[in-house]
This record gives C-alpha cells, structure tokens and sequence, in this order.
C-alpha cells in the first residue's frame, strides 16, 4: 500500500503539521489506526511534562526587570548555580555568538565556546560531512541546510524535556517542518529573516521599489550581491519564476530558466564592485563609498545603522528569499550538559533580545519585544505575516545545478 503525505491540526496548539507517508507507513506497520492528534513538537512536550521526570528539567522563573543582561545574568545564576565546564564548539552565522550574550555564558556556566563563521549553507554541510560533525557540537543551519543536515544523519534529535521553554518559542515557527524527522526535533528555532534590497539613503533617489534598481547604469560598479547561488534566487524573482503556488519551483529551475536567469545574472556583473562573502564584506564596502546599494541580510543594515551610517532596508515588488535558522545539535555533541543549557539559554526573551541588538534579526521568542525599543518591536514579525512576500530557502537535487551557473557568472561566461 502505498502512502501520501497528509496534513493535520495539532489538537493542542491548532498549528497543521505533516503526517509524512514514512510516518503512515510505520504506524501502519505497527498495528497503528489512529492518526496522530498532536504534532511532534506538543507530543514531545507532552511526554516531557508526563510522570516519571526522566531528565526533564524543570524551568526557571525570574522576576523580569526589562534589562535584557540584568536577566540574562539572574536567569543563569539560577540555570548554572555550578560550573558546568569543559567547551562547546560552534559553527555558526554571524552575530550568533556574539559576546554580549555568550560572555555571561561562558562566565557563569564555565563553559569555553569557540566559534567558527560560515559564508553559505553549502560550507556548513561540506565542513559537517566531511568530519565536522564529530567535532563541532553545535550549528545554527538556516532552512536549506538544515534538511540536508538531518536527511544525512549528521544531527542530533533533541531531547525536549530539557529544553522546558521551547514551547514558549513562536508557534508558527515551531511548526515549520524542515527540522524534524520521523516525529523527532533536530533544531530549536533561533531567528529568521528575509534577504532584503539595502541602500545609501542619501544617494539612492528615488527609493526604490524594484530589485530593477540594480541593472540601472547610473549604478554601475555601484552594486554588492552575495557570492552564493541566492543571487540566482533573487534573479529569477526579479524575472517572476518564483511560483507562489509551488516554493519549490524557485529552487528546481529548468535548464531553460536557468538560461534566462545566467543571462540575466551577466549583464548585472558590470554593475557590481565586489561579491560579498560575509556581512563585515558589504558594511565595509558602503562605509568606504564604494557601493550605494545591494541584497544583503538585515544584520548588514543593523551594523551600518549602529555605525550612524544611513541604510535603507526594504522588500521589493517581487519580493524575496527569506531563512529560518535553528540551533541544531551534531552527531558527534561532546558536551551534552553545556549544550542543552546554551538551548535553553537562548530560547530565553533577554537572550534573544541581545542577539537581535546585534543581528536586527526577527526573534523566535515573541516575549523578547517586552525588552526592546518601538523601533525595534516594529521590525518584528510572526513568520505567518510574510504570506507570498518571501520564499523559505530550500534544498534541492539540482543545488549542483545552481552552482555551476554561478560559477560561471563569475568567471564572465
């Protein structure tokens, strides 16, 4: 017999989740009849919260005070009241370990983190399957990396009795199926984000409405795209081959539509100054005048603005891609102790409010506006509110496809 994934509502938090055919295929294996009536993330809290404890670890409540490192610091005081020690070793993007969070961490916990930034998803898989997953305990992989992660056995399922907040994250992101697998969580939800247009809000007249902006000749040599096959995601946007009805689409372009989208990619060369390969690449690039506008990530923007620098961000007309990053726990986790304490940690609202003072990313904990500026709570979001506006990052059989492409726009053939 065969077996169709089905959608189902969760009778618990009413979110739809997926019975995947694997799923059917066990359960009827078993014996099974009735469908599940929760999804997997309320049935693994539900166990948690059931008798026996079996390692469940009891949440901590403190008295919240809005100073996001005040709370930070009395919410560990209680979390580690010994040293956990020994090290965690993290490969992660950029901001996700930043020391106005991680040096509390590290000082009341005692633990050692090291960090190591990746530029893609596609760094982050080859570095995991080619040992990393043994020695990197730790990773933050975004929507397209994280399925590659748990389909090749490189992660760990995580064990939610030891993460009692996890169920406090944002609903909507912890229904997103792209980090579970066979009824298990692989990833904590952490931040999400769309790749937004950023540009000089002095020289850029008028604002722009269009990613269209970018082929104009008055800004040639002007522009700064990423060094990543997402550039050809936010080409063929501009070109309208992403279908609203089928996300997929965008990521398996015919050999024909990557023809018109290589093209296309060409005659924006011209235009660009510099590929970026890490966000401090492109704030350098507008902080020294070398570039006026380009795609980027919303920290660039939060790192100009720091730097009183004046940078619009906006989602054009055709709009864009978008990621949703989660901390995910390898194969090869040492730590176990210090690791899920870090998960519960930052699954905290002052937690993620640091990290957004850095990132200006959107926050999986909603509890965490209560520590932020009107500025800041306007920039957040539930990931429900995107509608058609961004398309998830995913992966694809033809990824080595899109590669090759790009290879070869930069090469100018």
């Amino acid at each position: 017999m065969s077996f169709q994934d089905k959608t189902l509502t969760c009778r618990d938090c009413n979110q739809q989740f997926v019975f995947t055919a694997g799923e059917q295929d066990f359960y009827a294996s078993r014996g099974l009849t009735n469908e599940p009536g929760r999804c997997p993330d309320c049935r693994s809290i539900r166990r948690g919260q059931g008798g026996g404890g079996g390692g469940a670890t009891a949440k901590i409540t403190i008295t919240p005070t809005g100073d996001a490192l005040a709370d930070a610091k009395t919410f560990l005081a209680k979390l580690c009241p010994k040293p956990i020690g020994g090290e965690l070793n993290f490969m992660v993007w950029e901001g996700y370990t930043d020391a106005s969070f991680v040096k509390p961490f590290e000082e009341q916990c005692g633990v050692k983190t090291n960090s190591t930034f990746m530029g893609s998803s596609d760094e982050l898989v080859a570095k995991l399957r080619a040992g990393g997953a043994e020695t990197i305990d730790l990773t933050s992989p975004s929507s397209d990396a994280v399925t590659q992660i748990i389909r090749a056995g490189l992660s760990s399922p995580i064990d939610l009795k030891r993460i009692p907040s996890y169920g406090d994250l944002m609903a909507s992101f912890r229904a997103l199926t792209m980090a579970k697998k066979d009824g298990e969580v692989h990833g904590v939800p952490w931040a999400f984000g769309p790749n937004p247009l950023i540009f000089d809000t002095t020289k850029v007249k008028p604002t722009p409405t269009s990613w269209g902006v970018l082929w104009e000749p008055k800004y040639r040599g002007k522009v700064s795209v990423q060094d990543d096959i997402a550039t050809l995601w936010m080409v063929a946007q501009y070109l309208g081959l992403d279908d609203p009805k089928d996300r997929s689409h965008l990521y398996n372009l015919s050999d024909a539509e990557l023809a018109k989208v290589k093209a296309k990619t060409l005659e924006l060369r011209p235009q660009v100054r510099k590929y970026w390969a890490t966000a401090g690449d492109m704030t350098q690039l507008f902080q020294s005048g070398e570039i006026l506008l380009g795609e980027g990530w919303p920290l660039m923007t939060a790192q100009l603005r720091q730097a009183h620098f004046p940078a619009g961000e906006l989602i054009p007309a055709e709009g864009t891609t978008a990621w949703a990053d989660h901390w995910v726990m390898t194969k090869g986790v040492k730590n176990l102790d210090a690791a899920y304490a870090w998960l519960e940690y930052t699954a905290q609202p002052f937690t993620q409010k640091l990290m957004a003072n850095v990132t200006n990313y959107i926050v999986a904990n909603p509890a965490a506006k209560s520590y932020m500026t009107p500025a800041q709570v306007a920039t957040q979001r539930d990931i429900a509110e995107y509608g058609e506006k961004v398309n998830f990052w995913q992966w694809s059989p033809r990824r080595d496809k899109y590669q090759e492409v790009w290879n070869a726009v930069k090469a100018g053939k």
